[in-house]
């Protein structure tokens, strides 16, 4: 008998352990949401007809952004602020009907003063 009850307390040991994995990592891990994706790099082109542009990430290549009315925008004045051969450009991404859209694009760096008292 105890041999026959080793593999259900396996099996009911592991499900229990996969169960509150899958649940942590949120739904992004379970197919819901799609995942959010970082690129960073230079302005490539902009196309304002179609409200893309494209960035050159020097890890990942080259690919096509599509931002919309949702998508905020940090240090750019907006859309209309692209311009091809910005650098430092960041585009935090979500894959949506196969097309890359942007939920954030902001010029990185700045530096600047961050609040160290110096005097």
């Amino acid at each position: 008998m105890l041999r026959s009850a080793l593999p259900v307390a396996l099996i009911a040991a592991t499900a229990a352990v996969a169960v509150p994995a899958a649940q942590a990592a949120g739904p992004d891990a379970r197919g819901g949401a799609a995942l959010l994706r970082e690129y960073e790099g230079t302005v490539v082109s902009v196309n304002r007809d179609a409200r893309t542009f494209r960035l050159r990430d020097t890890e990942r290549g080259t690919v096509r952004i599509k931002v919309n009315r949702r998508t905020r925008y940090e240090r750019i004045a907006g859309f209309a602020g692209l311009s091809a051969g910005m650098t430092n450009i960041e585009a935090v991404v979500r894959r949506v009907d196969g097309r890359w859209v942007a939920r954030e694009v902001e010029r990185s760096g700045g530096g600047g003063d961050h609040g160290g008292d110096d005097d």
